[in-house]
């Protein structure tokens, strides 16, 4: 009896799942066809690319203050959409949330360089960035369709909102990584 009773004491206790944890575990529920996970590490990265460059390109209202001082290059649609999604992913899993700005700066970049090449007389970024969000969206729900499940449109939506912080939780565990 007393052995029951210092077994039960020196167990280890259960572990608290984090909301991201329990995010993760249902997606990798769903979304379970491991010939899938390429198809979905790139369409999420061009379909959130895609929607970045898309609210990137939305006009900004041009204050007077900031212009004089030079910010109206920084300050878009594109830059508190990234706030917000960095803040979003950073109460789930703060490390993840980094990782995602580094590849957020990097999208940042290209969409910078396809104003450029706007700028120059190539096409213009939205009809791009358009078609590119449209096109993965649409391969997203093709390859979804290929799950052993049906998915449905409340997952396939959490797909779309933490997908590319799941993908990078994937990279980090195969890396023995905490997030």
């Amino acid at each position: 009896m007393s052995n029951n009773k210092k077994n039960k004491h020196t167990s280890k206790p259960k572990e608290e799942l984090r909301p991201v944890d329990i995010y993760f575990k249902e997606l990798a529920i769903t979304f379970a066809n491991p010939r899938n996970r390429i198809s979905y590490v790139v369409l999420l990265t061009l379909f959130f690319f895609g929607v970045m460059g898309l609210i990137w390109m939305i006009p900004f209202p041009q204050f007077d203050f900031l212009v004089k001082m030079g910010w109206h290059t920084f300050l878009n649609w594109g830059s508190i959409f990234i706030a917000i999604v960095v803040y979003a992913y950073l109460k789930l899993a703060p490390t993840l949330s980094y990782a995602m700005l580094i590849e957020i700066g990097i999208m940042s970049f290209f969409i910078v360089q396809l104003e450029y090449f706007e700028r120059d007389g190539g096409p213009a970024v939205w009809m791009l960035t358009g078609a590119i969000a449209l096109l993965s969206f649409l391969l997203l729900l093709v390859v979804s369709k290929k799950e052993a499940r049906p998915v449905s449109s409340a997952d396939f939506l959490k797909l779309l909102a933490i997908g590319p912080i799941w993908m990078w939780s994937m990279l980090f565990k195969k890396m023995n990584l905490k997030f």
